[in-house]
């Protein structure tokens, strides 16, 4: 295998991500020893319902920006084109009934809880099944969370996967923890920022070692990887408009709209219209997100001329 494919972290690249880890819990000591040092369940769960709009929006888009799209989203690129990329459409829609309908409920009632709302609404039962089923869903997504850096750490460090799994799970527990949700929010504000710097160096770097952004552009060309419109109304194509952009919002609003992780970073604005603000703030950013995904698939194509499984991946047909 050619040795420019086997790198592996150098003392730099080990001591930026132990910095990177240590902010994290830096964030989280920091709000375990100011304010009302997380004595109450007002400060701990709510943040006191203190927080303005813009820390609010970044731990949104960094809530669902794990690492399952920000490595599967190039993967999907990577493999079948840009198509994918008409998810996009789905975010206005996605986010404005949000911000109009569930929201204002929601802030009014005065609540902690999404599922709190399901019990005023309909009855304990209705509520209890709620939060059974959303218990179950995180702890399959966070799974796949948590997993998925921790693999792409043994790939470039030869850490053992479940050493990854152990590190990256104790730092997240310990910040949120002794900080409670300010905590999660800041350092949410401060991944964020690395995420988005982390998308663009590598498709800077990337776009050097093809030769050049017009180089990356024919080979990208020449692979069939740029998609138009599709509006191929059957429902068992892989992606189309109708898939994307129509059936996207529901997943928005299954994302945003519900889902207790979005409710609470909400919950915790100032106000009312500080929370709203929140939402429509998201939209560039996540739109700014998308749109290197994509490219950083693109560029991924370009690199290695669509081998289906580029020769650095391990031999499972994993594209990173």
């Amino acid at each position: 295998m050619d040795a420019a494919l086997q790198k592996r972290f150098s003392a730099l690249d080990y001591v930026i991500f132990a910095l990177l880890l240590a902010t994290s819990l830096a964030i989280g000591l920091y709000h375990a020893l100011s304010g009302g040092r997380q004595r109450t369940t007002q400060e701990f769960l709510m943040a006191d319902r203190s927080m303005s709009c813009l820390p609010v929006s970044l731990s949104l888009i960094a809530s669902f920006q794990s690492a399952v799209a920000i490595i599967g989203v190039p993967g999907e690129i990577y493999a079948h084109g840009t198509q994918y990329w008409f998810i996009g459409c789905s975010y206005v829609l996605g986010l404005l009934l949000p911000a109009h309908i569930f929201i204002p409920v929601l802030y009014r009632l005065r609540i902690s809880s999404a599922y709190q709302y399901l019990e005023l609404r309909f009855s304990k039962a209705v509520r209890i099944c709620g939060t059974v089923t959303f218990i179950f869903q995180t702890v399959v997504y966070m799974g796949l969370c948590v997993y998925t850096p921790a693999f792409a750490l043994n790939a470039v460090t030869g850490f053992e996967i479940w050493a990854a799994v152990l590190a990256i799970g104790l730092v997240c527990t310990l910040y949120t923890t002794i900080g409670g949700l300010k905590a999660v929010i800041w350092t949410d504000v401060f991944q964020t920022a690395v995420m988005f710097a982390g998308q663009l160096a590598v498709i800077v770097v990337g776009v050097q070692k093809t030769g050049g952004a017009s180089e990356v552009w024919r080979k990208v060309r020449e692979g069939n990887r740029i998609a138009g419109l599709d509006l191929n109304p059957d429902p068992t194509e892989r992606h189309t408009f109708w898939t994307l952009g129509v059936g996207g919002v529901f997943l928005m609003l299954s994302l945003y709209g519900v889902n207790q992780s979005q409710v609470q970073r909400y919950l915790s604005a100032r106000s009312e219209r500080e929370a709203v603000r929140s939402v429509y703030m998201v939209f560039p950013p996540l739109q700014l997100s998308l749109a290197l995904s994509c490219v950083m698939g693109l560029v991924m194509f370009a690199r290695y001329c669509g081998e289906e499984s580029p020769r650095w991946a391990p031999p499972t047909g994993t594209l990173w």
